[in-house]
Order: structure tokens, then sequence, then C-alpha cells
């Protein structure tokens, strides 16, 4: 899954308008509700039947907006984890250019220059040190895709809000044509309290959808705690030893030797 942070925060600002114009239109409801009830021709139960429908719409359309703003509260979330999941990667790369450098076919000891004990003890620790940072990069990398994962479950699901938003933002204007007549009042009223119950219905399965992603994600995040926690390229929890005392027993014939002992 992809994730824009552009084009999610453009997402979520086009949330936030709609959420202010639909909020418009349903102040819009009760004024055409109460001029269709007042009518000379409209039967007094009718009236008060409007009435209680328009207010009713009102209700719930209000109830709608209090529960998309409580959803947005957590908006920023996908762009965190956006954001994590780029600094993760920059881990990897700075992990695995250090063990690409430690690597036996990119760390050449020439032993024309230094033999003897000190020489085999460094070569031969390196390679540790080369699997310990290529374990970093791989839990960077893990940790890093899992993170935009779960940042792109997140924006598809404020983005499904969108839609269901723009279809209330739709209804809410057919109903305030009908309820300024007598005689389609009913249909506005309907229109616009059938769609509330279907887009709570759709926001229900999309919080479901996305909890049970996150569920999923949960058993990523053991893992990779495992991952962490493996003392397979971390003996006793601790970066390898380089052992270096035992670098003390060499021989440097480079002619600016600081140390030269004689070959055993």
């Amino acid at each position: 899954m992809d994730f824009s942070k552009a084009q999610f925060e453009a997402l979520i600002a086009d949330i936030r308008s709609g959420l202010d114009d639909f909020d418009r239109r349903l102040d819009e409801i009760m004024p055409a509700t109460i001029a269709a009830a007042a009518r000379w021709y409209v039967p007094e139960e009718v009236s008060q039947a409007l009435l209680w429908l328009g207010r009713e719409s009102v209700k719930v359309g209000k109830y709608l907006i209090e529960l998309f703003l409580d959803i947005l509260k957590g908006a920023t979330a996908p762009i965190f984890m956006f954001m994590d999941a780029w600094e993760w990667m920059n881990v990897r790369g700075s992990a695995t250019g250090v063990a690409s450098a430690l690597s036996a076919q990119h760390l050449v000891v020439d032993d024309s220059d230094w033999s003897g004990k000190a020489r085999d003890a460094y070569v031969a620790s390196v390679e540790s040190h080369s699997t310990a940072a290529s374990r970093i990069g791989t839990i960077a990398s893990s940790t890093s895709v899992h993170l935009l994962a779960c940042a792109a479950a997140g924006a598809a699901f404020y983005a499904t809000l969108a839609v269901v938003l723009t279809k209330l933002i739709a209804a809410s204007t057919i109903a305030i044509g009908f309820l300024g007549t007598a005689v389609f009042s009913w249909a506005g009223a309907a229109l616009l309290l059938e769609e509330a119950g279907f887009s709570t219905a759709v926001i229900a399965t999309a919080i479901g959808t996305l909890t049970t992603f996150l569920t999923a994600q949960a058993a990523t995040m053991v893992n990779l705690h495992g991952e962490a926690v493996d003392a397979t390229a971390f003996p006793g929890g601790k970066w390898p030893s380089p052992n270096t005392s035992t670098y003390s027993d060499a021989t440097v014939t480079d002619g600016d030797a600081d140390w030269s002992l004689a070959p055993g």
C-alpha cells in the first residue's frame, strides 16, 4: 500500500471543509421545515409531524458531525507513522552501509605491512560486526514497512469517511429542497435519515476493518520485539566485542610502525 503525506493532508482538509458545509446545511433544515409546516393548507397533525422530522434530521446530522470530529482526532497518526517509517529507512541505510563496509569482500586487510596474531584477530572479529549491523538494518526495514502499511490503512479509512461525508452533503442538499414543500417534506426527511443510517453503518464497518488490520499488526510488533532481543548477533545483548586485547602481538613493516614485535 502506498501513502502520500501531501495527498493525505489535502484529504483531511477536505473532510474538515466538508463538515463545515454539512453543518451549514443542517442549520437550513429547520427554517425550511418550519416554513413548510406553517402553510395554511397543512393540517395540524401533519405540521407537527413535519417539525418532528426536521428536528430528528438535524439531531442525527449533528450526531454524525460529532462522530466525524471525534474520529478526526486521530488524523495525525498516519502522518507521524509515515515520518517514522522514513526515519527508520534512514537507520536502515546507515546500518547496511556499515555492514557492507565491514564485509569480507569490501574490507581488505593487506598482510604485506601487517601480520601476526593481531592482524588475524582483527580480521576474525570484523564479521561479527558486519552481522550485527545487518541485523539492525533488517529490523529497521521491517519496522519501516509495517509503519508505512499502518499509515496507508489509516489513509484508506479517512478516504472512506470523505466519501461518506460527500454523500451526506448531497443528501442534505436534496432534503432541504424537499422539506421546503409540503408534498415532498416526508421524502426529504426520509432521504436524509436513510443516508445517515447508511453512513453510520459504513463508518462502523470501516472502523471494524481498520481495527482488524491493526490487530494483525500487533503480531508483527511481537515479531519485531523478538528480532530486537535476539542475542545471536548481539552476545549478551551487547554489540560484539572487538577483542582489542588480542591486537598487541603483530609485526608492522610499513616503515612507520608504532610498535613492532618479532614474528613468533
